[in-house]
């Protein structure tokens, strides 16, 4: 069998590499010209007009290659040896002039000399037809040379199929990779490795060749022999190339082939090249940038997708939820960019296994630490400064990482000569940890644990003071190749304070908190590679403090005013199923169902029924026990999206959901704040419940390198909050007379380009969207804008983002960062009159006019230290300048009455250029 293998390999050979001329080799004809920084294309085009050259490579390959040589009459091979040298391409000719270029692999178009002598080995010979490759090139990793039989061996194979499932982890730190793109070609079938790196696939029985490919990684392939089902675990490498990528998919043509629409996958490794305010890497600035993503406050971390409010998203930190994402006034994220692993924000076609908010899912993942070696990293700016520590704890079983972020801002604000600024104080910090532990094939725990503090007055003695608190409990159980389970256990607790003790007689301090504590079960089942499962169960608990207001300190005469506090309880379960119809076609339906229940002890006041509900209309107050159920809200949640591929290039995709939200946010502000409260859903107050239609167009050019896609949407959402005029929200014993229940509508069409590979690389994204609310109410103030429809605070009509990246070379590269928007709308005075000798003023229809558009410019330089392997610790400088034009936004508009005129002023939050150094490092 052998000796008949290689005589068939040597009859392919002479069919393919010797045609007429019985193998004579053309002469080598030489070569000219002067090539500067130009592209391998150009470069190739000049070649093939010289000589009878003939150039076959994959454009993607070559995309960000360049030619900067002189050549005088020299050989081909010559030139191309010379070109290569010391990269990751090769080269092979063959007897017709055809000339190969390949990445980290060998192409022979001839067998070598004393094949059979020596058994088939590679030979690295100077004769035409051989192929050119560094020395590392020539090496075949040993996992790739290696067959896998997995099963129980049998002889002959058994016809039919089986199940193969493992992990996929970093061979360096040990940690799971995500998105791992799992395959074979023949027949095309393959899976993608989930959070936890764990894939399962079904293929036929026998020989395969499995391939790998992950963003960031090598791409790899293991040779099979399939015999059953069974374990297999791989090991894959870290890329390093030469040129910095921003890649927000995972996969080059998830968009054209994955099922999930209106979903962005961020890799943090890559935002750090997008400018921010202070200098930091932030995720959420990056996920802002994003098309039907904005923003309404300056520097603010808040998010409103699609037109929903900051507090319509749940945003998750390994499965616990964040109810405060933001540091120092917005400026900062609650996430320490170096923990991060992934982030997915979806804003359509939202997972069953997700509920409770109505317009999007931010799933934030943090890395498991390094089970090889113990490492660190940090970085120091002039505002805040951060260290990261992670290693094993048991080698290759148990690690952890943990990470500390402050800020030092208080030596800059003494050094303002404003007196106010002076007294001043803007303090924070967070601390994260993260232990994993492997009890064996088939049981892994994970604990996470975060808190973090800020302390901040301006300009007066009164201080805000506010902190997150999480801590979540995971055990994953493999029951078998096709099925595995994720427990889950989490707590989340945000509180705040405001303090005031300046003058002992008015001192005061008011609290507020909320705490939610959450169980839950998930399974993961994959029947066929056609098919895959995912059901579970929850409950979420919530108990919120509203508000309590108390004396500060023994000289102070404020009454203490405390709000009753308020729980409620949450129970879902869900089932959803991903089915692959045929190559084109493929379908996910979902199914969540939840029950709410508000429970005692409460007090609930009673209404004239057909009236506004006001303080003059209440009729009764009923009075419940404790865990007594006051109300239950319930219902269906529906998933259902499509995705037909029109070509292996383009597809089309359409979904609805429906989801319910029973606590909601109250603020006078259209940004986060720490003075925000939250509110559960009541027997006056019911659930927020949204419908959202989506139909999208993907499109990729035949390299996969640039991307295209046309999102359009509609979106209804019912029993939103509104205020009336002069609401007041804090320490409010009856908030229901204080809101009206409005109807959303929300439509819009999204635009996004992105090139994700090359020198030059990044995305452009246009949105045009709109947000309008209209109140239910019949009669008296229930009634805003005469009943019709108007802009919600958040309808932004038009946005314009550009993300541009630019590696001059393997150490320095360029940033630029545009963006551009309709102003917010506001509700401005205009005219006055006079009632019994006191001014009144008289304002414009809810939300009639805007402030100014707003658009900023901003720019960042990256300094890469020396790329040398053995380093005590390598390091890396951003210089960025935000608002680089030192535009005046509008952060906000306000008026005063002066000297018997009211006088409208615009306050901007950074007017001027902003310049920021950080100095990043790892060890």
């Amino acid at each position: 069998m052998a000796q008949l293998y290689r005589i068939t390999l040597l009859l392919f050979s002479l069919v393919c590499s010797i045609p007429s001329g019985f193998g004579q080799t053309p002469p080598d004809k030489p070569i000219s010209g002067e090539f500067t920084n130009t592209r391998f294309e150009q470069f190739v085009r000049s070649v093939e007009s010289q000589t009878a050259y003939r150039f076959f490579y994959n454009p993607a390959d070559v995309d960000s290659l360049t030619v900067d040589m002189r050549v005088e009459k020299q050989p081909l091979k010559t030139v191309l040896r010379q070109l290569f040298e010391g990269s990751k391409y090769g080269f092979s000719i063959d007897g017709q002039q055809r000339v190969y270029i390949t990445v980290n692999r060998l192409i022979r178009t001839e067998l070598p000399i004393g094949f059979f002598q020596r058994g088939g080995t590679d030979a690295d010979t100077d004769s035409t037809g051989s192929a050119y490759l560094t020395e590392t090139q020539k090496k075949r990793p040993e996992p790739e040379a290696k067959l896998y039989e997995i099963g129980k061996r049998t002889n002959p194979i058994r016809p039919g199929r089986s199940t193969i499932a493992g992990s996929i982890r970093n061979v360096a730190s040990g940690e799971p990779v995500v998105g791992a793109a799992v395959y074979i070609e023949n027949p095309r079938l393959g899976t993608v490795s989930d959070q936890f790196g764990y894939y399962s696939i079904t293929l036929p029985r026998g020989r395969h060749d499995l391939k790998l490919r992950s963003i960031g990684m090598k791409d790899t392939r293991r040779r099979i022999v399939l015999y059953g089902d069974g374990k297999f675990d791989i090991d894959m490498e870290d890329d390093v190339i030469a040129l910095k990528e921003v890649v927000i998919e995972a996969e080059k043509d998830v968009n054209i082939a994955g099922l999930q629409m209106g979903q962005e996958r961020v890799d943090i490794k890559s935002i750090r090249q997008v400018p921010t305010a202070l200098g930091e890497a932030d995720l959420l600035r990056v996920i802002q940038t994003l098309p039907g993503v904005k923003t309404v406050g300056e520097s603010s971390t808040g998010l409103n997708v699609r037109g929903g409010a900051t507090d319509q998203n749940l945003i998750l930190y390994n499965d616990a939820t964040i109810y405060n994402s933001s540091h120092l006034f917005g400026f900062f994220s609650a996430f320490n960019p170096d923990l991060i692993k992934s982030a997915e924000l979806y804003k359509s076609a939202i997972p069953s296994r997700f509920g409770g908010r109505l317009s999007s899912v931010l799933d934030v993942q943090t890395r498991d630490g390094n089970k090889k070696k113990f490492i660190g990293s940090g970085g120091i700016g002039l505002l805040t400064g951060r260290l990261t520590f992670e290693g094993p704890l048991i080698k290759d079983k148990t690690s952890f990482i943990v990470g500390v972020r402050s800020t030092y801002s208080d030596w800059l604000l003494g050094q303002l000569q404003d007196a106010n600024f002076k007294k001043s104080q803007a303090q924070f910090y967070d601390l994260n940890l993260h232990v994993t532990h492997d009890f064996n094939e088939r049981n892994t725990v994970y604990l996470t644990g975060y808190l973090s503090r800020d302390r901040f007055k301006l300009g007066s003695d009164t201080a805000y003071r506010y902190q997150n608190q999480v801590a979540t409990l995971k055990w994953k159980h493999i029951f078998s190749n096709k099925l595995y389970s994720v427990y889950t256990g989490s707590y989340s607790g945000y509180n705040y304070s405001v303090s005031s003790e300046k003058n002992p007689v008015n001192a005061y301090k008011l609290d507020f908190g909320i705490h939610q504590t959450q169980v839950k079960a998930d399974f993961n089942y994959y029947p066929t590679n056609q098919h895959a499962v995912d059901f579970g169960v929850s409950a979420t608990h919530y108990k919120l403090f509203p508000g309590n207001f108390q004396p500060n300190g023994g000289e102070s005469l404020i009454s203490p005013d405390v709000v009753a506090a308020e729980q409620g309880l949450e129970n879902a379960v869900y089932i959803g199923d991903r089915f692959d119809i045929n190559q084109r076609l493929s379908i996910s339906g979902g199914l969540r169902y939840s029950i709410y229940s508000y429970l005692g002890p409460h007090s609930v006041f009673q209404y004239v029924p057909g009236q506004p509900k006001t303080v003059a209309t209440i009729t009764d107050t009923i009075a419940y026990g404790r865990n007594k159920f006051i109300n239950t809200y319930h219902g269906p949640e529906y998933r259902l999206s499509l995705r037909y591929a029109l070509s292996s290039s383009a597809s089309v995709k359409a979904s609805f959901n429906r989801t319910r939200q029973y606590i909601q946010m109250l603020s006078n502000t259209t940004v986060i704040s720490p003075t925000d409260i939250w509110k559960l859903s009541d027997p006056n107050i019911g659930p927020q419940i949204g419908d959202q239609y989506a139909l999208g167009f993907y499109k990729n050019n035949r390299t996969n390198t640039v991307e295209m896609s046309v999102e359009a949407y509609y979106k209804t959402m019912n029993n939103l909050l509104d205020y009336r005029n002069g609401a007041s929200l804090i320490l409010n014993h009856h908030i229901e007379t204080d809101v009206v229940s409005a109807q959303g509508m929300a439509y819009g069409i999204e635009f996004l380009v992105k090139k994700m590979t090359g020198k030059l690389n990044g995305w452009l994204s246009y949105t045009y969207a709109r947000t309008l609310l209209r109140t239910n109410g019949q009669t008296g103030s229930d009634v805003i804008n005469k009943g019709e429809y108007y802009p919600s605070s958040y309808d932004k009509p038009h946005d314009v983002t550009m993300i541009g990246n630019y590696k001059i070379n393997r150490r320095f590269s360029l940033s630029l960062n545009f963006t551009y928007s309709t102003g917010r709308p506001i509700t401005l005075p205009i005219a006055k009159y006079t009632v019994d000798n006191a001014l009144r003023l008289l304002y414009s229809e809810r939300n009639q006019y805007r402030i100014p558009d707003y658009y900023r410019l901003d720019f960042a330089m990256n300094i890469e230290g020396n790329h040398k392997v053995k380093k005590l610790a390598h390091s890396s400088w951003t210089i960025a300048v935000y608002n680089l034009t030192g535009r005046h936004n509008a952060y906000s508009v306000y008026f005063k009455s002066e000297n018997g005129g009211i006088n409208g002023y615009q306050l901007s939050i950074f007017g001027q250029p902003i310049p920021s150094i950080t100095y990043n490092f790892r060890f």
